[in-house]
This record gives structure tokens, C-alpha cells and sequence, in this order.
């Protein structure tokens, strides 16, 4: 349920907040750092009882859930765990007053960690189809002094219209326009947007960088954008979580065909670079 109190009606107290002070302290390369606070998280979870926790993380101000969705659980006990080679990239490699697409925005915590250091010029979009998970993204947004962040209520796909969305109703972060894991049972229908047609419809003439997170579904929004969009529209950098087994096409050889180049490979995404 979306909860309307202002933000710091719900700052961590008593044992929660010492676990999660604890848990996002440890350090991320270690094995067993992670398993404590795996541990820890689950004592945390149980003692909130349901209720959210207003937090600051990655600059900015958050209001999370994390109960159906493992990034508000990452992002809420271990910040450090969550994607820290690309975010350590996106900081190298952006510069203030950068533009910056956010498809599968979640509860914003890549959009919201960009705008935190991209400055008052920056141009950043925060797409996400799920209307309760877009409440909470909105909300996020709302509380922070940016003013560079718009969220978008829609889907990306390949073809504009009305979909079917799959929706994992325990991890929320898992929602695909595909039918993926254990997702099969639950189903909404959202709108949807060709990527080109998101850019245009914005106004949008260059694009810095694009996170692309849709689970599986990757594949099906790039291959007709680098198709039909100018070369003055492809990203500099684009982040993508690796969803090899589920892409029908040879997504990284259409990207190494437009000029990209494999800049990191991680243990959830594939970065690339396009040569200047």
C-alpha cells in the first residue's frame, strides 16, 4: 500500500535502525559480509512488521518497502552490494548536465543516484509500467530537490500499444513483458512505447546513457532502435542486465555492430561503450 505520511514519518528506530546502520557498513567483496547481512536483513524485515523506512541512500532522500521487491532490499540494508561497479562507471563516464534514461526504474534508485551528482542541467527519465511500483518511484522523486527527474508511467517494448505485463508478485523488480521465472500467474495490461518514440516524444536530441533493466526483455526494445533511430540518438554508454539466456537475438553482436564495445561485464549486467 502507498503510504501519504511525510517523509521521516518513518525513520529507522530502536534495533532496525542499528541493523541497517550495521548491514550497510559491510564490506561488499567479501563472502562472508554478505551472508551476515543476508541474516541480519531477515531479523530487520521481521521486525518492521510490514511498515516501510524513510532513508537517505546513493544522495537522496527514499521512502522503501522491502518486502516483494529485492531492490528496495538492497538498497535499504546493503546500498554497497547493489551494482557498485556500474554506478562507480555512470559517476566516471557522466558529466553534469548529462541525459540519462532509466527503462525499469523501479523505485528510482539509479535515476535518483544520477541526478544526485549530475547537477541542476541534467536531464534524467525514470520509466516504469507497474502502477503501485510507479507510486513509490513518484513519491521518491518528490522528496528530493533535484528537479531533473521525470517519471514516466509506461512500458518500453517494440511496438507501441497496450501489453500484457508478467508480474512476479515476490519480487516486484522482476516484472518482464516476457514470461520469465515464476511469473506466469499474474498479469496486468500497461501501455506501452518504442524507445525512439520515448526520445522523440520528450524532446530528446542526445543521449548520454540508457539503463536498461526489463528482464529479458532487452533485446526486444534495442534491436528495432538501433534500426530506426539516428546515429545522433544512440547512447554513449548503455547498461544492461544480462539476460543472454532470454534475448532471441545476438544482442551483443548487434551492439558491437553499431560501433560498441564491452566495457565491463558484472555479475547482473553488461556495460557498453559506443567509440567516439
Amino acid at each position: 500500500m502507498k503510504d501519504t505520511q511525510p517523509y521521516g514519518a518513518h525513520a529507522p528506530t530502536g534495533l532496525v535502525a542499528r541493523i541497517a546502520a550495521r548491514t550497510s557498513r559491510l564490506p561488499y567483496r567479501s563472502w562472508a559480509a554478505r551472508r551476515l547481512a543476508l541474516f541480519l536483513r531477515r531479523i530487520g524485515i521481521g521486525l518492521l512488521r510490514g511498515r516501510p523506512l524513510d532513508v537517505e541512500r546513493y544522495g537522496a532522500r527514499m521512502r522503501l518497502y522491502p518486502y516483494n521487491n529485492n531492490c528496495e532490499k538492497k538498497v535499504l540494508f546493503t546500498p554497497q552490494f547493489f551494482d557498485p561497479e556500474e554506478r562507480e562507471l555512470l559517476r566516471a563516464r557522466l558529466a553534469p548536465g548529462c541525459t540519462f534514461l532509466d527503462i525499469g526504474a523501479n523505485i528510482g534508485a539509479y535515476a535518483l543516484f544520477v541526478a544526485a551528482f549530475a547537477g541542476p542541467r541534467a536531464r534524467i527519465l525514470a520509466v516504469e509500467p507497474q502502477p503501485d511500483v510507479f507510486d513509490r518511484l513518484t513519491y521518491n522523486i518528490g522528496q528530493n530537490p533535484f528537479g531533473t527527474v521525470k517519471a514516466v508511467a509506461c512500458a518500453v517494448a517494440d511496438k507501441a500499444g497496450e501489453l500484457t505485463l508478467f508480474v512476479d508478485p515476490r519480487n516486484r523488480g522482476e516484472s518482464s513483458l516476457k514470461i520469465v521465472g515464476t511469473n506466469e500467474g499474474a498479469q496486468i495490461r500497461v501501455p506501452a512505447v518504442t524507445l525512439l518514440d520515448l526520445a522523440r516524444g520528450e524532446g530528446i536530441t542526445r543521449i548520454d546513457a540508457i539503463k536498461l533493466d526489463v528482464e529479458g526483455a532487452e533485446d526486444l526494445i534495442l534491436e528495432p532502435f538501433f534500426r530506426e533511430a539516428p546515429a545522433e540518438l544512440h547512447p554513449r554508454l548503455l547498461l544492461v542486465e544480462n539476460g543472454t539466456a532470454q534475448w532471441q537475438i545476438d544482442l551483443s553482436g548487434l551492439l558491437e555492430a553499431h560501433g560498441y564495445r564491452l566495457l565491463a561485464r558484472t555479475r547482473l549486467n553488461l556495460v557498453f561503450e559506443r567509440a567516439t
